[in-house]
């Protein structure tokens, strides 16, 4: 297994429309996992959500989050970034629209986006990158 990558030694794999899971806090500590949608972008990741959805009420209280994109099947490339999380309110519109295209396709995504309440993004610059590939593993 290769270890200690970046991700950009991960080819294509934050470029494929892979469900991803994005971990943030409870008030009593506990993770909640959160399947959800992404792009990765500049540098970072994105996240599209509601401002009153639960996730961002952790993130308001508590900015330490993390998110894994894996692929499921081989050779089993994935990350996992550890950061504080920034909630950001500009071109969220045109987000929604990129990522949901991403997921659905071009009209089933524009659709989407249209109807969506999603009114913020969580922004997530890696602080700790976690990269794997098991490329060279016996599998």
């Amino acid at each position: 297994m290769r270890k200690g990558l970046t991700v950009e030694d991960l080819g294509d794999l934050v470029d494929l429309p892979l469900l991803a899971v994005l971990a943030t806090y409870r008030a009593d500590g506990t993770a909640l996992l959160s399947p959800v949608w992404h792009e990765y972008r500049d540098g970072g990741f994105h996240v599209c959500t509601s401002g009153a959805d639960v996730k961002v009420r952790h993130l308001r209280r508590d900015s330490r989050a993390a998110l894994v994109v894996a692929e499921p099947t081989p050779p089993y490339r994935g990350v996992e970034v550890t950061t504080e999380a920034i909630l950001l309110r500009h071109d969220v519109k045109s987000t929604v629209e990129r990522v949901a295209v991403r997921y659905l396709g071009e009209a089933r995504g524009r659709r989407y986006a249209e109807s969506a309440s999603d009114d913020i993004v969580i922004r997530l610059e890696p602080g700790h990158v976690r990269a794997w590939d098991f490329s060279d593993a016996q599998i």
